[in-house]
């Protein structure tokens, strides 16, 4: 708000309320383009003015039919129309998502009647997200012999994309840019969701009860807090990706620092001193806070850790690897599950678990199933499990079910902690795409990308001065990255990692929404409720 009232910004009210007329003030309309909003708009102005005139702004491209309906009934108070493309919620400097957990059911539940349309309302937020970039991209996406999602999303992002182009404001049309879009599926890596993480972003969305990005927790003096995790939050920034272990070492570091900054060199205390220490007292205080936070949330993360989520971390690690710690083979996957489905973990915990077993065997026998089912003690919610198959993941193995392990890059040589060995799908994509190394059969070109398309610095080559990394980026190329069904926090991590060991290559990734593990085993097992009887997903979807 605060930023808002320096613009002379004094009310924000929401379209949808009902709210007090001020004939005197003029007002901004943020809406997006639906019926639904703009009858909201056309009744502030159809039977007497609310406000003395409307600068209206929409998220996205507004159609004929609601834009002439405005015009007859309000035109003479409209002083501004405008489209803005940004019909996305950047998230992170390198993540965006199209804020619409629902997407989920209604692209993968066989019960739903509007897979089509969350498509294509996917594809205009993408367009609007390369519009405001500045981007028009080779598009492409990942071949799956039994899921055509992400073919047909390809095909609408790209119908939409040149017809986005041609009407450009200029008058010219314009060229591809240096970007690549990639448009995949989510049963491509179904481990990364599912799998304990232990970097502190992911691991706190995991383990302890954050909502809405807002953290709550006890302060000393016994009072309930909260604290918005955001980039606004230079240490979250700071910390988030790393491992916790590294986190719980270099948090009290800081704090010893801030400390020391505060104290005086000397015993003098002068005026100009006292002035400058209080003009300082604002930044300590908000830094002092943040560590605070992140002290409670790191010993709120390690407590779980400790307590459960070690144990299970080993055999998890192994199952999705497929080898142990010191590069041995998993030879019997079952010898790894067996100690978890005895021990008296959380029934999310062993599914998460039997998952993994599951998925490393590409598919299980029908009686097998059965055994795990009854060992979890989930007879009556098996759909935990077999749902999966909707998303293209295979659970129950037949004759003809093709092979669906991805060959991996080789990161043998790269340093990693023992429970953190498992390397995002979505990672070595990244790299294969910059390094040009996509196989056009695996991941065919909706559109072409432009000729010179080299993610792995060709373009920065060329380049006279030295510049900051920040500007080198911005003239490197782009690689845009869209996961339908929700991205994983390690998935948005390697976004970052990527981008950090390349420099002239910005990563972007983004999705419908952003997965908890949790959050998604319960999405699954929603998919077969019929359309009445599914819960409102968007209750859930935080939790």
């Amino acid at each position: 708000m605060s930023d808002l009232m320096a613009e002379k910004i004094t009310i924000v009210e929401d379209l949808y309320k009902i709210r007090e007329p001020v004939p005197e003030m003029k007002a901004i309309y943020f809406m997006t383009p639906t019926s639904k909003s703009v009858d909201a708009f056309i009744s502030d102005f159809k039977t007497k003015a609310k406000y003395k005139a409307a600068y209206v702004y929409f998220t996205d491209y507004c159609s004929d039919d609601l834009f002439n309906k405005m015009k007859l009934y309000c035109a003479k108070h409209i002083r501004v129309c405008k489209e803005l493309n940004i019909s996305f919620m950047p998230q992170e400097a390198q993540v965006f998502t199209c804020d619409n957990p629902e997407a989920f059911y209604s692209i993968y539940s066989p019960h739903s009647s509007d897979k089509r349309k969350t498509l294509e309302t996917l594809a205009e937020q993408l367009v609007t997200l390369c519009a405001t970039l500045d981007e028009y991209p080779g598009v492409r996406y990942k071949r799956d012999g039994n899921m055509e999602n992400a073919k047909t999303l390809a095909e609408m992002v790209d119908t939409r994309l040149a017809r986005h182009y041609e009407l450009d404001d200029s008058g010219k049309k314009k060229e591809k840019t240096q970007a690549q879009l990639l448009i995949v599926e989510r049963g491509f890596d179904p481990v990364s969701p599912i799998l304990h993480e232990l970097t502190y972003q992911a691991m706190a969305y995991d383990l302890t009860p954050i909502k809405n990005d807002i953290y709550t927790y006890k302060s000393k003096d016994g009072s309930e807090k909260q604290a918005q995790l955001n980039d606004d939050d230079m240490l979250w920034v700071k910390l988030r990706h790393k491992h916790i272990a590294e986190v719980s070492e270099q948090l009290p570091k800081m704090v010893k620092e801030i400390a020391a900054s505060k104290k005086q060199p000397d015993g003098k205390i002068s005026i100009s001193n006292l002035s400058q220490l209080m003009k300082k007292m604002p930044s300590f205080r908000k830094q002092l806070n943040e560590k605070t936070v992140h002290l409670q949330l790191a010993e709120d993360c390690m407590k779980a850790f400790s307590d459960n989520v070690e144990k299970i971390c080993k055999a998890e690690q192994d199952l999705a690897v497929g080898s142990d710690a010191d590069g041995m083979k998993v030879k019997d996957p079952m010898r790894t599950l067996l100690p978890v489905l005895l021990h008296p973990y959380s029934k999310y915990d062993k599914i998460r678990a039997v998952l993994l077993y599951i998925f490393s065997l590409n598919g299980t026998t029908d009686e097998n199933l059965s055994k795990l089912i009854q060992h979890v003690k989930i007879e009556d919610e098996r759909e935990f499990i077999q749902n999966w198959k909707e998303l293209g993941v295979p659970i129950i193995t037949s004759s003809f079910s093709i092979s669906r392990k991805v060959p991996r890059r080789d990161h043998s040589q790269e340093e990693r902690y023992n429970l953190s060995r498992w390397i995002p799908v979505i990672k070595d994509v990244m790299e294969d795409a910059i390094e040009n190394k996509l196989d056009t059969k695996d991941w065919p070109h909706q559109s072409q990308c432009p000729a010179a398309w080299n993610g792995s610095g060709a373009v920065s080559a060329r380049q006279k001065h030295k510049p900051s990394s920040q500007d080198e980026r911005r003239s490197g190329s782009r690689l845009i990255i869209f996961i339908i069904g929700g991205i994983a926090y390690s998935e948005m991590r390697s976004a970052y990692e990527v981008t950090q060991a390349v420099k002239s290559c910005e990563v972007i990734i983004g999705s419908s929404h952003i997965l908890t593990p949790t959050g998604l085993l319960d999405d699954i097992k929603a998919l077969s409720k019929r359309p009445m009887e599914s819960f409102s997903i968007e209750e859930r979807s935080n939790a």
